[in-house]
């Protein structure tokens, strides 16, 4: 790979990647080959999908009633605050990458390896938690077939139910398999993947539809009264819940590269894809709660206990079926975020060069795929759900801030760069966006900022013992760097 011709600017490890020469496709890198359509369907599955199937009964059941749909309206709007300035990046940087890249070309090289390399962590992880989730679905199904499982085969250590003895879990072997299947995919060529993930995606929002469709015949509106059982409050609290199911869009813009017109597409997408999930979501949560009073929604599974009560029972094991086809797509967009940060970490050289290779022919960051791909099989496999959860959300809200402060730096910096998009009320709603990524991480759990510290701690030591010395602006010459800063 050629190095490239600016030395950037900023001095140490505030050094920058220089915007104006960023081009969306190195030499010996990924191949463009997705448009509009495939970029929003993956930005489609990675929000839809357990923000459906399982988090919209229980919040609506535990913390906000009917309102629920008043919690996802505002976990959109403030999810809509930061898609905007990833979509203002997408079309100024056509680079793989997302928030790494934005935060390495505005606010310099340790932010953008501090977003990098927890990206990497939250990402692979949120792979894992899906994966897990899914065999909890595949699991139900079996049930509906009944068909049951090797006890060794079942879970992951420590998971075992009531009635069945401890130690008898070995491995959450269907979430292994999920993780390495997707990596496979991924491995094939990224037109291939995109065929792959958009039919899947088609299904699972034809399954939306049904259940939306069929739904709305079995409203009653008395559901809707007392909209408000836990308060105003109550749907503030939800939105915070709910709010870790309206992104995805951030991980869809990591494959800015591998977009046939990224500068005009990838923006689209963005918006698109969050549109279109929040008028999905909006009309499932009407219709969750109007065929059920919110106090007899069954919080872990929802849509399937709700339609069994109204005597469509068979519709269960089609929600069942259905799920796993749409929360695999979920899956596939994390994991595409994943390894295309991690391929761009290494390009820059704040990785070993290894991980950047691309396959021959189908022009894919293969090694990475697979590294990653084993790595949230492992996750998957051998931790509960709830302690692989606990991986997840902090790095994700702190990448929606990291782009939110970029994207107003980088307009005062510089206003003269062209932007296909040009995020509205500047810089009022970056602003929300940042507010509220802040506010939703004091709701995080003590264990969850532990796990962050120590993974933050690491990367430390690894940006300082390799990365510094390696990253491809410090080998262009150092001394000059010092020179060119503003």
């Amino acid at each position: 790979m050629s190095a490239p011709r600016s030395l950037g600017t900023g001095t140490g490890v505030f050094r920058r990647k220089p915007i104006d020469e960023i081009e969306g496709n190195a030499e010996g890198g990924l191949q463009r080959t997705l448009g509009l359509r495939q970029l929003t369907a993956i930005g489609v599955g990675g929000i839809i999908g357990a923000g459906i199937f399982s988090l919209a009964g229980a919040v609506a059941n535990k913390t906000a009633g009917p309102a629920v749909l008043i919690s996802f309206l505002i976990a959109g709007i403030a999810s809509a605050a930061a898609a905007f300035s990833y979509a203002e990046f997408a079309g100024l940087i056509p680079r793989a990458g997302s928030a790494y890249t934005y935060g390495y070309a505005v606010l310099g090289e340790i932010v953008g390896w501090f977003i990098g390399w927890d990206l990497l962590l939250e990402y692979t992880a949120i792979v894992s938690v899906v994966a897990i989730g899914i065999s909890g679905y595949f699991n139900d199904l079996l049930g509906f077939l009944h068909v049951s499982l090797p006890q060794w085969m079942a879970g992951a250590p420590g998971t075992e139910p009531a009635g069945v003895a401890s130690g008898s879990y070995k491995v959450n072997l269907f979430a292994v398999v999920l993780c390495l299947l997707i990596a496979f995919v991924l491995n094939q060529g990224m037109k291939n993947a995109a065929r792959f993930e958009t039919l899947l995606v088609y299904v699972k929002v034809a399954l939306v539809v049904l259940v939306v469709v069929v739904g709305a015949f079995h409203i009653k509106t008395g559901n809707y009264s007392n909209f408000f059982p836990f308060g105003v409050g109550g749907a503030f609290t939800g939105a915070a819940t709910v709010f870790f199911a309206v992104f995805g869009y951030d991980a869809m813009s990591t494959a800015a590269e591998e977009s046939q017109d990224s500068q005009k597409h990838m923006p689209k997408a963005i918006i698109y894809s969050l549109a279109i999930s929040m008028v999905l979501y909006v009309l499932a949560c009407l219709v969750l709660t109007g065929m059920v009073k919110f106090t007899d929604i069954d919080p872990d599974a929802a849509f399937s206990d709700a339609f069994a009560k109204v005597g469509l029972g068979w519709l269960g094991a089609v929600i069942a079926a259905g799920a796993i086809i749409g929360i695999l797509t979920v899956l596939f967009t994390f994991m595409l975020g994943a390894t295309r940060v991690g391929y761009s970490m290494s390009r820059d050289g704040l990785l070993p060069k290894w991980f950047s290779k691309t396959h021959s022919v189908r022009k894919v960051p293969s090694r990475i795929t697979w590294v990653l791909g084993i790595a949230s099989a492992i996750i998957a496999g051998v931790l509960p759900i709830n302690e692989a959860a606990e991986l997840t959300n902090i790095g994700i809200l702190l990448a929606f801030v990291v782009v939110c402060i970029a994207v107003i730096v980088l307009r005062y910096r510089r206003p003269d760069l062209p932007r296909t998009f040009r995020t509205p009320g500047m810089p009022i709603v970056p602003i929300i966006g940042i507010v509220f990524s802040l506010w939703l991480i004091t709701f995080l759990q003590p264990e969850t900022w532990l796990r962050f510290a120590i993974w933050f701690a690491i990367g430390m030591v690894v940006y300082f013992a390799y990365s510094r010395r390696h990253s491809l602006l410090n080998r262009t010459g150092s001394a000059e760097l010092e020179s060119t800063s503003d």
